[in-house]
């Protein structure tokens, strides 16, 4: 198939986030890794596929380009559109108004992934666990009375760790209205009030429609981390690599968890992903506590597919080579459009 790899350069601002490359040593040192888009092009090429690359600049004219394209299928790895990560929805809402078929969640799944207030009610609906919650946006309050200290602070429509780093977890009012503020001056959005739970990080990858896989678990390891420093999964564990917070943590395939644990992780996030409509791939990110408690804390659709990424472990863990991985996405996708692939 011709395979148009759609993709946008607003996080790619530094060469390799977090390090002063002003040092010439340090550029010398240190090779560029492979950006997904460029891993996932290899990995095409393999499949026997004819991969070409389409930028999205967040002007008209790519979008004219898009409709032009000529091919079979979009693998659409976009997550923002001129800067803005909200519109991220509007790239595969355009793409079925163009009748191109695409890889990945859809406009639904997209908006409901990305209003983690709405998000968890649909969760909790199902009759999974999620962190009791409040929503403050212009002075105004959700009733909440079950919501207690600790709390973690976060953007409510952001994604990627956006506004979450160490000072998101507060332990009184003061640093709760501190933290409000903060955040409502430096994004557009309202603010999730989310009751901290302590546990285990982990994530449940899943490759599929109607009954998606569920790759084996993957955990972040939160551990080491200093005594005083929240265990949670902020800025300065995912992209800050200078810092010693991302030294000490790092992801793998989960171990010490029995079979009950297992299965009961991998049925929650099966239950979440169908529930907020994720399509093709997917991650669910969970707690699990010392009680055996399973939290569900938020949808991941069209993950980073990075070799070094969440999503490429679990496929590992299920003995498929990365190139495989990207295959099983394109399966998935081709699976949506019988129509237009026998």
């Amino acid at each position: 198939m011709k395979i148009g790899v759609l993709y946008e350069r607003w996080h790619e601002t530094e060469e390799y986030p977090g390090e002063n490359m002003e040092d010439t040593a340090a550029k010398k040192k240190r090779k560029r890794p492979k950006l997904d888009r460029e891993e996932i092009f290899a990995a095409l090429t393999k499949l026997g596929h004819e991969p070409s690359y389409i930028e999205l600049d967040g002007e008209n004219q790519t979008l004219f380009a898009i409709a032009r394209a000529k091919v079979d299928l979009i693998f659409n790895l976009v997550d923002s559109y001129g800067g803005n990560d909200s519109h991220d929805y509007n790239i595969p809402a355009f793409l079925e108004l163009l009748d191109i078929p695409y890889t990945g969640t859809g406009p639904h799944g997209l908006i409901l992934a990305q209003d983690k207030s709405v998000s968890k009610k649909i969760v909790a609906f199902h009759g999974l666990k999620t962190p009791f919650s409040a929503v403050s946006h212009h002075g105004r309050v959700d009733y909440a009375h079950d919501v207690k200290f600790p709390l973690i602070v976060k953007p409510s429509s952001e994604d990627g760790s956006i506004g979450i780093d160490v000072g998101s977890v507060v332990t009184s009012v003061k640093e709760l209205m501190e933290r409000i503020d903060r955040l409502h001056g430096e994004f557009d959005c309202p603010v999730l009030i989310e009751e901290y739970i302590e546990g285990r990080e982990i994530y449940a990858a899943f490759v599929g429609n109607a009954s998606p896989e569920a790759l084996p678990l993957v955990e972040l390891d939160l551990s080491r981390l200093p005594p005083d420093t929240p265990r949670i999964a902020g800025r300065e564990v995912k992209f800050e690599r200078d810092s010693e917070i991302y030294r000490l943590t790092k992801s793998a395939l989960a171990e010490n968890l029995d079979e009950d644990a297992i299965e009961r992780l991998q049925e929650a996030g099966r239950t979440a992903y169908r529930a907020l409509r994720l399509r093709d791939y997917g991650r669910i990110d969970m707690r699990l506590t010392s009680e055996g408690d399973i939290y569900v804390i938020e949808a991941n659709p069209n993950p980073w597919l990075s070799s070094s990424a969440e999503f490429a472990i679990a496929a590992r863990g299920s003995e498929r080579t990365y190139t495989e991985a990207i295959g099983a996405i394109i399966d998935a996708a081709r699976s949506r459009y019988p129509h237009r692939f026998k």
